[in-house]
Order: structure tokens, then C-alpha cells, then sequence
């Protein structure tokens, strides 16, 4: 059918694609269709919404379509049912089990990108991966297909280092002290971060504090060619379009298949061409890999993913036990990071892994004798070079060089647990850290977080303060003290844990 295009002032997140019930019921149409709108040469893809907003004769196309089509008012298009692509074939057969050739994977990819696979499509298939799984040969064809199917990334800077971190502990705001650090080493670091899926602080969130971190492909290219680093969200790129569609998914069925993990993260650095990378698996109970046999696991496979990709990539097993840092939430770990970036001081568990990882990169870039990078990365923290190399970078992106933690505001409704009981702090819950600060507000609520006054191993007296929570209303200071006195964040115990009787 021909239509008129019809601008609808909504982004819907699934491509949609609105025509009026008289015109669906003439085609045959159903609602969640897949359908195609022909304009000239070009076709879009989208899900169907039946629906009297438009009128007989209109095709409504919702804002997020134009993001990537360039459509307008009143333009005369040609409506048809696009049919079932032959990529749900090859999803069914992984659904069975069998093993994805190249240019299958590739298929799938490119259909992701290019709409024609559903929302429930690509859950199917993302489903299909938890379940069934990946081998290599299959992993690094993904990760290829992923990254050539979005923007590449050309910086003349060289080498390219660069760090990631699979996430799952609170508080992990390492990388805003490892990228200056490294940076101000002479190595080039184009940081870029995800925003929380299920955490309370990205990296991005955090830098977003002081800082923008969106910008396009040519603006980070600039900035990076002129101070040798960036902290900036990779959303807003066309890196891996593919891989925000699954993650998408896996956020909605709360799964993470392992091997679309390695092929989300290793594409993402495929196509900013880093060359030494870093990945950090924090090992513990609470986080994503809970053993150091699983962490040691993984680890193999992002090394062997990363040679088949031309990559050089060494793992850092960390400990994740327990928070990092003394603060969770966007700008509480802005201000501690900052902190420890001005003055060289902070927890030991911040400094302590920062410099290790960061020292780690200096050995891989060259820069650093083997055995001597930390020590190489704790003297730059500590003469102020890394401090100078972020004022750098928070300039480039937009930010006061000049700002001072202090100023950075926090909620302003808090509240402090104390010891129950005298003792010692025995185990610090990750989930539970974080689900207090996320029902206080963060990472959306940038103020809104968790401060903890106490780390495992340490002597309490009744009535020391354990953690305070920090919110920007009443409502949600409330729903944090119900969520963490419905947990145990934080577990108190004294020396005698049992005592048994004779029986």
C-alpha cells in the first residue's frame, strides 16, 4: 500500500511502525508484524502498531526510526509485510543446539542491526546463547560481525591501550584513576564505558558528574589525538550497534550468556582499534564470577579471542570480595575518586588496584619494565602527573579543570545504620550495597549512593556508624533504610561464632 509518512512524536525503543485498522485489515496485516517502508532506493524495518492515531492512508513512524532514516512529514511511501527473514532459521538451529557457521552469525548480526529481527526474535536468540552456547570459532565470528557492522574507529596515536572491567562490584570507579594514569605515561587510552545496567554507577555516570561523555566518533577521534585519552559513553556511538539490541534482551531476561559477553566487550575494542587490553575479572562472592577457577576460565578465553582478533590481551583476576572504595553511586565516587587522583591518597583498595592495573597496561605498552609498572604507576599518582593528564581530559570533554570534590553536591536526605552489636565485620554484601544505593535513586539520581564507614576485617564497637545513605527525596531515603534493613549489608560477628553443647 502507499501511505503517507506520519512523524510520531515518541521514541518507542522497538522500531515501530503505525498504520490505521482499516489498512491492516485490507493487507492482512497483524499487530507486532514485521514490515518494510520503501522510500526510493532505500527500505526500512520495523515492528507493526495498529492503531487509530493515524489516519487511513498514513504510516506512522516513531522519532527513534529517524535517528538513522531521514524521513519527513507528508512523504508519500511504499507499505509491505517484510516477510520472515532466513536469520530466524539460523537462530531455530541454535536453538537445537547446533553449531552457527561465519556467514550465519553474520546474517543474524547484520539482521539485528538492520531491524529485521523482532525484539522477541532477538531474545530467542540471545536465549538460545544461554543455553546452548559458543565455541570459539563461533565467538570470534560474532565479535567480527558485531564490530564491522557498526563505526570503526581510527586513531593515529599509537599504540592503543585500553582496560575493561566485567563489572559486578560496587563502588568500581578504578578506571577513572588507571586511564590518566596511563595517559600520563605517554600511552594513548581511548576509555569507553558502559552506563549501570544492574549496578548503581557506570563508569560513564560517574565521569558524567564533572564532565559530558557524549560525543560522536570525529569528536572523540579529536580529543584523543590531542591529550592521548577519553572517559566517554559508548552508547552514543555506532560501535557494535548490534550489541546494544542484546543487551537489551539480556537486561530483560536478566542473562548474560558468557560467550555474547566476550563478543560484546572484544568487539567494542575491535572497533576502536586498541591493540594491548586489559580485562578485569573481579572474583568473588556477590559478583559475576564468584571462583577463581571460573575467573581463570574466562580468562583463557578472552586471551584466545583476543589472538584471533590480532589482539594482545592479559586478564587481572582482582578481588571483589567486598565494595571498592569507601563510596557507591555517582557523584560519591566522583568526589572519592577525584580526591585520590588530587592527592595520591584514598582507600587502600582504590589506590591498591588502580595502580595494578594501571601498571599492568605500562608493562604491555612498553613503557614500564616487567615487574615495574606498578611502582611506575604509583609514582605518577603520587607526583601529581595523573591529576594534570584528567584536568586535560575533563577540559577536552567539556568539564571545570578547576573543580574541587567539595563541590560536588550529594543528597541531601540521609541516614546512618549503626553496630548492632560490638564485633568484627566479617563480610560486606555486594548485592545488598547495591540495591540500597539503586532504591535511593542511583545511578539515575546522581546524588544517591551508599558511604561506608567500615571494610571487612574490622574491629566495631555498638552503636558505630556501619554506612550512611544518601537520597534526593524522603520517598526514596525510606525505600533504601526498608531494602537494607531487609538484607544484611553488612554482618557483625564476634570471635566465638558457636557454641555447641555436650549432647
Amino acid at each position: 500500500m502507499k501511505a503517507t509518512v506520519k512523524i510520531v512524536d515518541a521514541y518507542t525503543d522497538r522500531y515501530s511502525i503505525f498504520i490505521h485498522p482499516e489498512d491492516a485489515k485490507a493487507a492482512k496485516l497483524h499487530p507486532d508484524d514485521l514490515v518494510k517502508i520503501e522510500y526510493g532506493k532505500r527500505s526500512i524495518y520495523g515492528s507493526l502498531v495498529i492503531s487509530s492515531f493515524v489516519q487511513p492512508g498514513e504510516v506512522g513512524v516513531s522519532k527513534d526510526v529517524l535517528q538513522l532514516h531521514n524521513l519527513s512529514d507528508g512523504e508519500v511511501v511504499e507499505v509491505v509485510p517484510a516477510g520472515t527473514p532466513e536469520s530466524v532459521r539460523y537462530i531455530k538451529k541454535k536453538m537445537s543446539g547446533e553449531k552457527l557457521r561465519k556467514v550465519e552469525i553474520e546474517a543474524i548480526v547484520r539482521d539485528i542491526v538492520d531491524r529485521k529481527l523482532r525484539d522477541i526474535e532477538i531474545s530467542s536468540f540471545v536465549t538460545a546463547l544461554e543455553i546452548n552456547g559458543l565455541d570459539m570459532d563461533e565467538i570470534a565470528a560474532l565479535t567480527i560481525a558485531m564490530a564491522e557492522t557498526g563505526d570503526m574507529l581510527d586513531i593515529d596515536r599509537k599504540p592503543i591501550t585500553d582496560v575493561h572491567s566485567i563489572g559486578g562490584v560496587p563502588g568500581n570507579k578504578t578506571n577513572i584513576l588507571v586511564v590518566p594514569i596511563v595517559a600520563a605515561a605517554g600511552l594513548t587510552i581511548p576509555k569507553t564505558s558502559s552506563r549501570a545496567i544492574t549496578s548503581a554507577a557506570g563508569t560513564a555516570d560517574v565521569v558524567e558528574v564533572f564532565a559530558n561523555v557524549t560525543f560522536s566518533l570525529d569528536e572523540i577521534k579529536s580529543i584523543v589525538e590531542k591529550v592521548g585519552a577519553c572517559l566517554v559513553w559508548g552508547g552514543a556511538l555506532n560501535l557494535a550497534p548490534a550489541d546494544d539490541l542484546t543487551i537489551k534482551a539480556e537486561r530483560a531476561l536478566s542473562i548474560d550468556p558468557t560467550g555474547l559477553m566476550l563478543a560484546s566487550i572484544m568487539s567494542k575494542k575491535y572497533a576502536i582499534g586498541s591493540q594491548y587490553i586489559l580485562i578485569d575479572i573481579p572474583t568473588g562472592k556477590g559478583v559475576k564470577v564468584e571462583t577463581v577457577d571460573q575467573a581463570r576460565a574466562l580468562a583463557k578465553d578472552f586471551i584466545e579471542l583476543g589472538k584471533r582478533l590480532g589482539q594482545y590481551v592479559e586478564v587481572a583476576i582482582t578481588y571483589g570480595g567486598q565494595p571498592i572504595g569507601h563510596t557507591v553511586g555517582p557523584a560519591l565516587e566522583a568526589k572519592e575518586a577525584l580526591l585520590a587522583l588530587m592527592t595520591g591518597k584514598g582507600p587502600g583498595s582504590l589506590i591498591e588496584k588502580a595502580t595494578g592495573l594501571a601498571g599492568i597496561l605500562l608493562e604491555m605498552g612498553g613503557v614500564a619494565p616487567p615487574g615495574a609498572g606498578k611502582r611506575m604507576a604509583k609514582e605518577i599518582l603520587d607526583s601529581g602527573k595523573a591529576w594534570e593528564k584528567m584536568k586535560e581530559i575533563i577540559e577536552a570533554q567539556g568539564g571545570d579543570p578547576n573543580i574541587k570534590p567539595e563541590d560536588i553536591p550529594v543528597g541531601d536526605k540521609t541516614y546512618t545504620f549503626v553496630a548492632p552489636t560490638s564485633g568484627y565485620v566479617t563480610s560486606i554484601d555486594n548485592r545488598a550495597i547495591t540495591g540500597i544505593a539503586r532504591a535511593a535513586g542511583a545511578p539515575e539520581d546522581k546524588g544517591a549512593g551508599v558511604e561506608l564507614y567500615v571494610k571487612v576485617g574490622e574491629k566495631v564497637k555498638e552503636g558505630d556508624p556501619l554506612f550512611k545513605i544518601y537520597a534526593g527525596s524522603e520517598a526514596r531515603l525510606e525505600q533504601a533504610i526498608v531494602y537494607a534493613r531487609r538484607t544484611e549489608p553488612i554482618r557483625i560477628e564476634g570471635m566465638v561464632l558457636q557454641r555447641i553443647g555436650n549432647i
